[in-house]
């Protein structure tokens, strides 16, 4: 399977010439096993023009100084939290500081209300298992294992999804950065290099929360989301590109004003109030956020592509304005309807048109 068959490459794959760079300009001193310098992970991430006229692309639109701490934190021996409310941009973070640091994103547990200790642990070859014993080749390790042997980064997404008594299997390694394996009387001991980043956030249903012995362990850095208009419609725009580019869809002319539109939608549903100040507005149940806006603009571009004259209008957005807002179909109806009749009306007649006749 070739790169181009790929749906979404790995951090490290598509920005390969970026890394690549990055590595070869680095004369910053590097902590051990890191791929590249704190400073030079930074500029992966914020964005930076090196000195040979290399430009390295901005991966995270927003305080420079987060992620500086972010970072910071992984030379130490305390893990990352990255804690915020949903569409932050947590696990884009995630991947792109473990591709930086470590030249690999993919030893990811992914929480779940369904995660068990041999996702954060190890488990065992049943087939070997019964065959051989307890072995080091019956043996199935686990991402953050295998990162503490090969001095590397494990990501752990959505850590308050995890039951609790799984979550506290974090602890031992954290403090002692080291994992028993009781069966054989033996352990594995990190290598230098190696730490956990983990996102979660406590805005969704059925999170647990996390034990005062494992939130001492981290270091906890909160994503807030986009301080600005300016900031969000930045964002949306990128990430848009990069989408559309990675989906193969077909190319649509998407106007500034239907991206700026569509951020302002969202902005105002979920501050409560319209940009002026002028006008309270009642907030849906879901978190709207930035993540939903490009969901909302990516779909509008595939049905103006593929349905409509390849230009992005009012009608590609609204089914999708409707399907990211309305969660609820009783509460967040009202409050959308609300929405329409008193801010849309007046502002935009294309999006109230085509709102009225969904």
């Amino acid at each position: 399977m070739t790169e181009t068959e790929i749906l979404r490459p790995h951090a490290e794959e598509l920005y390969a010439d970026e890394l690549e760079a990055l590595a070869r300009t680095d004369r910053r001193t590097r902590p051990p096993s890191w791929k590249l310098s704190p400073w030079a992970v930074v500029a992966y991430l914020m964005g930076e023009t090196l000195d040979d006229g290399k430009v390295i692309t901005a991966k995270y639109i927003g305080s420079r100084r987060l992620i500086e701490i972010a970072v910071a934190t992984l030379a130490t021996d305390r893990a990352l939290l990255l804690l915020g409310m949903p569409g932050t941009a947590k696990t884009w973070v995630s991947e792109h500081l473990a591709a930086a640091v470590s030249g690999d994103s993919t030893l990811l547990v992914q929480g779940t209300a369904g995660t068990d200790e041999t996702a954060i642990r190890y488990g065992w070859n049943y087939a070997r298992l019964l065959a051989e014993g307890p072995s080091h080749s019956a043996m199935v390790p686990s991402p953050v294992m295998r990162a503490m042997g090969e001095g590397r980064i494990a990501r752990v997404e959505e850590l308050t999804r995890i039951p609790s008594d799984v979550q506290d299997a974090l602890i031992t390694v954290l403090s002692e950065k080291s994992l028993p394996i009781p069966e054989l009387d033996d352990e594995v001991q990190a290598v230098k290099g190696f730490n956990v980043i983990a996102t979660a956030n406590d805005r969704d249903r059925g999170v647990n929360e996390l034990s005062s012995a494992l939130r001492r362990r981290f270091n906890t850095v909160v994503l807030p989301p986009p301080a600005t208009h300016d900031e969000e419609v930045e964002i949306v725009r990128s990430r848009v590109a990069s989408l559309g580019q990675a989906l193969d869809l077909p190319d649509a002319i998407t106007a500034d004003d239907e991206i700026n539109r569509v951020v302002t939608v969202f902005r105002e549903l979920r501050r409560g109030v319209s940009e002026d100040g002028k006008t309270k507005i009642k907030t849906p149940s879901g978190t709207m956020s930035t993540a939903e806006a490009i969901s909302v603009l990516i779909n509008g571009i595939a049905l103006a592509a593929h349905f409509g004259d390849g230009s992005l209008r009012a009608d590609d957005v609204a089914a999708g304005l409707v399907g990211a807002i309305v969660k609820d179909p009783v509460q967040d109806r009202v409050v959308w309807q609300e929405y329409v009749e008193t801010v849309v009306k007046d502002r935009w007649r294309g999006l109230y048109r085509s709102c009225r006749s969904l």
